[in-house]
């Protein structure tokens, strides 16, 4: 299994230190090893891809889109969100979330955060505490009018 590995290895590197070049003619030509994209000339025109520059540039693309421990435009997702739920719709109830927190108040987040747990798409921790430190994580405000008292006296009713 390693010698495989090592002999696709060689072979990819000789292929970008050797790129084979056919001429169809004149104004066309054909390469073979790892060059990506299609390029376009019009006759008479030099066209240059250096096959390394082409490879790191994707490299630089895989990582930056290497998924990270934050999910969601570098945010991570509600944390009470039912495990059963997986994909889109887990970032729709975020999103849903982050908006309720953002621009309601304290009735209207427990009323609706009630809501999403009947429909099975969120569950809600005993402690209230564990519950507010979560939603002021998501933007709600901690100041007056959302306090953890405030919180507790809505809270699961």
């Amino acid at each position: 299994m390693v010698e495989d590995r090592t002999m696709k290895d060689e072979k990819k590197k000789l292929e970008l230190e050797n790129p084979t070049v056919y001429q169809t003619n004149e104004n066309c030509q054909v390469f073979t090893g790892p060059i990506s994209g299609c390029v376009f000339a019009m006759p008479g025109a030099t066209v240059n891809q250096s096959p390394v520059q082409q490879i790191d540039a994707n490299k630089q693309i895989e990582q930056k889109a290497e998924p990270t421990t934050t999910t969601l435009y570098d945010e991570e997702l509600f944390k009470f969100i039912h495990p059963a739920i997986i994909g889109e719709e887990e970032r729709n109830i975020h999103e849903q979330v982050k908006k309720l927190v953002t621009r309601q108040g304290i009735q209207e987040i427990c009323k609706y955060l009630t809501k999403l747990e009947s429909e099975e798409k969120i569950y809600l921790p005993q402690s209230a505490e564990t519950a507010y430190t979560e939603l002021v994580r998501m933007g709600m405000p901690s100041g007056d009018g959302f306090s953890i008292k405030t919180f507790m006296k809505y809270y699961k009713k």
